[in-house]
């Protein structure tokens, strides 16, 4: 699949194939006041009752949660004890759960029958979806779990032409189902999403720090993962009540941009404070200082940390961890340049000291490589990422006169290509086909200085040259014949 176009891939026909894989959906909750209609609706589902399990993560509920009557055949409780908040509990749920597939679903949301079937339906033909259902908000009419649990369509329960629809259906249709859209991401916002079990923990599941926009958050880092999102129209679901923005728009827009700011670095809008640090950097720089001198590093990491892009981290690679700290001769010691540069550098967070650079620079969107003794100029970052970001290129590889190369590598990109590729396989030769490799002469990347201006002096004004004139005369009328 090329960017997010999942165009190639042909999940089964809804109620016309048998599926295989188990499915965990995992449902936080704290009080849920509507946890009997989301568990009677689950207890509905035209997926197979032996493949799929409810996992309720009760967080911190008073009294706690007990399960109703109608539910799952396959339904259990588990109590969040560490910490609280919806990251905690989905959390908690997935690692109690023994799924292929992990679908979470908010205790608010009343699904359609078909529900966890289209999704899970997509997981069967890829590894490395994840797909996304509709939601449409509703105010709650009086509705008995038995009801919910006998109706054919949501459209029997719910007034759905009145319903609020999700902002994130008019960006899915206008992306032509995210196959067209530059950060997908985006509208993978909960409540109903569901993913590979394994993606899940190799992106360190949701961040229990994040209170506002965990979903979001969690979203991205699955995009730095190179997975492909893919929205479900057939998997219909209401949420009981308003959203959040809809009661109080402006805090609630207040209070999720902090926690996105320092973890979205693709967010430009929100990091535009001038001089600041970030907790996940825009750019990753990476230079090899194997058997380079101190001066060469510290011209390198200079030009570094003084472009135009300055939203960025410099990590040195060198055999770091082989240098003892035994009794040596400090002025005759072998490793005397990478101790220098140790010193100068331990104390800088802007500067990381490792022995081999990480397969992916994830969660941080871009990381470029090239040879530490090419400076770079003012304007290379930025005009590379200009460059890549018109097309969302892969890989962007600069050929250097001398034959070697700088390249800045998008970590979506890269994070897709290791998914897919066996072992010792050309990453570049499957950048090539699901993102696109371009290779560029230096010279926009790093301009030649430019040539200084010719200094004209200019005539002198006429009351100037008049007395001038006029002295030239007199000095030959005085001098002596």
């Amino acid at each position: 699949m090329t960017q997010n176009d999942y165009s190639a891939l042909t999940p089964p026909q809804v109620g016309r194939w048998s599926p295989s894989l188990s499915v965990s959906v995992v449902v936080p909750s704290h009080g849920g006041p509507h946890l009997d209609l989301t568990l009677a609706a689950l207890a509905a589902q035209t997926y197979p009752e032996h493949l799929m399990e409810v996992v309720v993560a009760d967080d911190g509920s008073a009294p706690p949660i007990e399960l109703p009557e109608i539910r799952p055949v396959n339904t259990r409780i588990v109590r969040v004890t560490d910490g609280w908040g919806i990251s905690h509990a989905v959390n908690t749920g997935v690692k109690a759960a023994d799924g292929e597939i992990i679908q979470r679903l908010d205790s608010d949301m009343v699904a359609g029958r078909e529900h966890i079937e289209a999704m899970a339906r997509w997981h069967h033909v890829s590894d490395y979806v994840v797909s996304i259902g509709m939601k449409r908000f509703v105010e709650k009419p009086p509705l008995t779990p038995a009801q919910v649990f006998g109706a054919a369509r949501l459209g029997e329960l719910f007034d759905l032409a009145s319903a609020v629809p999700s902002s994130t259906e008019a960006t899915i249709e206008k992306t032509d189902g995210l196959r067209k859209s530059r950060n997908p991401y985006h509208v993978c916002t909960g409540p109903t999403f569901a993913l590979p079990r394994e993606i899940f923990h190799a992106v360190g599941g949701l961040d229990p720090h994040v209170l506002r926009g965990e979903d979001t958050e969690f979203a991205y880092r699955l995009a730095m993962h190179g997975v492909v999102f893919v929205p479900e129209p057939l998997a219909e679901a209401v949420h009981l009540g308003l959203p959040a923005q809809h009661r109080d728009r402006e805090r609630a827009v207040r209070v999720v941009e902090p926690f996105l700011a320092h973890r979205i670095p693709l967010r430009r809008d929100l990091r535009k404070d001038r001089g600041r640090r970030w907790l996940v950097p825009y750019v990753e720089i990476v230079l090899d200082v194997t058997d380079t001198s101190e001066s060469t590093v510290r011209q390198a990491v200079a030009a570094a940390l003084d472009g135009k892009v300055q939203d960025v981290v410099v990590t040195l690679v060198g055999p770091w961890s082989r240098m003892s700290d035994e009794r040596r001769s400090v002025l005759s010691d072998p490793c005397f340049e990478l101790r220098v540069m140790r010193e100068l550098y331990a104390h800088d967070e802007r500067i990381r000291m490792i022995d081999e650079a990480a397969p992916t620079p994830a969660p941080t969107p871009f990381r470029y490589v090239g040879p530490v003794d090419v400076p770079l100029h003012k304007a290379t970052l930025e005009r590379m990422i200009e460059s890549v970001q018109k097309d969302l290129t892969g890989v962007l590889v600069v050929d250097l006169p001398d034959g070697r190369t700088a390249r800045l590598e998008r970590t979506s990109a890269l994070a897709r290509a290791r998914l897919l590729a066996e072992p010792c396989a050309d990453l570049d030769e499957i950048i090539e086909v699901t993102h696109g490799v371009r290779h560029e002469p230096p010279d926009r990347f790093w301009p030649a200085p430019a040539a200084p201006k010719p200094v004209s002096i200019p005539a002198p004004p006429p009351a100037v040259t008049q007395e001038r004139t006029f002295l030239r005369k007199l000095k030959s009328a005085l001098r002596p014949n």
